[in-house]
């Protein structure tokens, strides 16, 4: 059974914490916190599921952030600088228990690590409708990305649309792609498998060697070279590759030879720190958050949670979690206490 968590009336200032700190290259561990002392418009958060962002945090893990991006990649509630120690995370869901009068008891999103329960200003906080579990809600971050992207693209009805790279910003770009009337959308991976789970979200799938040629957008997230091939050989004359994937240190190869130019091909980046510029003038973070949490929605969306960890066993099994090649999608952090 879960444990009953009642709310607070208000937040003591000595109160402590547990969170999840990156320590060395794959090693990771639990640390007792204190909390940050609370402003009036302040929330304490009891945390009840959290997500690893794959990607991203393998990268952290790895130390292999590179030093002219260690303030750019800063997440807004990290603690410690790169490489290492460092407080890392960006996909908290939890229950307001003490705070201002009209946020107690609301379940709500935070770009927080993880940790079991914190200090956030409520304007940090996106309110997760009814319509949406709050497990499903870990996906919000990945989802104001893949919506970020759309608007870079200039996603259309009717356009053929190729997401090369079935992650979890992958699928979520061709779920959102799959809703454009008359689209034709298909998912290219290596993996087989992402087949049938396109299929569920209403999407075509092939194997690279079997990419769609002559698409009106690509949008590349394998983080690969190969895949970034794969995507430009598959744009049609004067299409737009949208390249999702973030590689951290090293170089990569692009295939700007062959008929990159003469197809006169854009190849451009999409990054969900700032606001697409064509929304920008209309939309702040906070409208464009409270969208993509309105989007989760659909209950197709659970397959994208392949794993589940409780917090107290994060530190022992995230290393395996981020390991290269480890399978799965996104992995669900379970922070009550179960019998």
């Amino acid at each position: 059974m879960a444990r009953e968590l009642k709310p607070a009336t208000s937040i003591d200032a000595r109160a402590k914490a547990l969170a999840l700190w990156y320590t060395a290259p794959r090693e990771c561990n639990l640390n007792e916190i204190a909390l940050p002392a609370p402003g009036a418009e302040d929330c304490l958060v009891t945390t009840l599921w959290s997500g690893v962002s794959r990607g991203t945090e393998r990268l952290v893990s790895e130390g292999r952030v590179p030093r002219s991006e260690h303030e750019r990649m800063r997440a807004p509630f990290q603690q410690g600088d790169f490489p290492f120690p460092v407080k890392y995370g960006y996909c908290a869901v939890g229950r307001v228990d003490a705070g201002p009068p009209d946020m107690l008891g609301r379940i709500v999103f935070c770009l927080h690590p993880h940790q079991d329960r914190f200090v956030a200003p409520r304007g940090s906080l996106v309110p997760v409708p009814d319509t949406v579990p709050a497990r499903r809600a870990i996906l919000a971050a990945n989802m104001e990305t893949a919506l970020n992207a759309h608007w870079d693209a200039g996603s259309g009805p009717a356009d053929r649309i190729v997401i090369v790279g079935g992650g979890v910003l992958g699928l979520l770009v061709a779920w959102l792609a799959a809703r454009l009337p008359g689209a034709e959308v298909t998912l290219v991976d290596v993996e087989p498998r992402r087949a049938a789970l396109a299929g569920a979200l209403g999407f075509d799938f092939a194997l690279p060697d079997a990419a769609p040629v002559d698409a009106d957008i690509v949008f590349h997230a394998s983080a690969t070279a190969a895949g970034l091939a794969t995507a430009i050989a598959s744009a049609g004359t004067e299409a737009r590759v949208v390249e999702l994937s973030w590689y951290g240190e090293g170089a990569v190869p692009a295939a700007l030879g062959g008929a990159f130019h003469a197809r006169r091909l854009q190849l451009v980046s999409s990054q969900v720190g700032l606001v697409s510029a064509s929304r920008r003038p209309r939309w702040d973070y906070a409208r464009r958050s409270q969208a993509a949490m309105a989007l989760l929605a659909d209950d197709r969306l659970d397959a994208l949670i392949t794993d589940e960890i409780a917090f107290r066993d994060l530190a022992e099994r995230l290393p395996g979690l981020l390991a290269p090649g480890a399978a799965g999608l996104t992995a669900a952090i379970c922070y009550e206490t179960r019998a």
